[in-house]
């Protein structure tokens, strides 16, 4: 149950990441950028504030770092979760306590030939 609420959770903050992304302007995003005056300000990274979208690109990517963590130890984690094979699921009980022998051979019929028919010719 656990697990499939974080695999919701981590399918959700896979979406919002792109959508965030996606919305956010690059660094020479200017009007100039066109005609090369875009990036002459951010040439060895210098940036102003980081902006909202910035700081909650990077607040779902760390929770989307942490549930990649947590999906992958519920991969790993042993499992107690019943048989692991069909054979295991068997419930065997005992003979029944009549006065039969239940390893015992049934008698054949009176009707049934003692041997097998040979054919004709031998």
């Amino acid at each position: 149950m656990l697990q499939n609420l974080i695999v919701l959770l981590h399918g959700l903050l896979c979406f919002a990441i792109v959508a965030l992304v996606l919305l956010q302007r690059g660094k020479g995003a200017d009007a100039g950028a066109g005609f090369g005056s875009g990036a002459s300000g951010t040439v060895f990274g210098a940036r102003g504030s980081a902006t909202f979208f910035s700081k909650l690109t990077a607040v779902l990517a760390t929770l989307f770092f942490l549930t990649s963590m947590s999906l992958a130890w519920y991969a790993t984690r042993p499992r107690d979760e019943g048989p692991k094979s069909i054979v295991d699921t068997v419930v065997t009980e005992p003979a029944p306590a009549s006065g039969v022998d239940a390893g015992a051979v049934p008698a054949l019929p009176d009707s049934a030939p003692a041997e097998p028919p040979q054919p004709d010719g031998q």
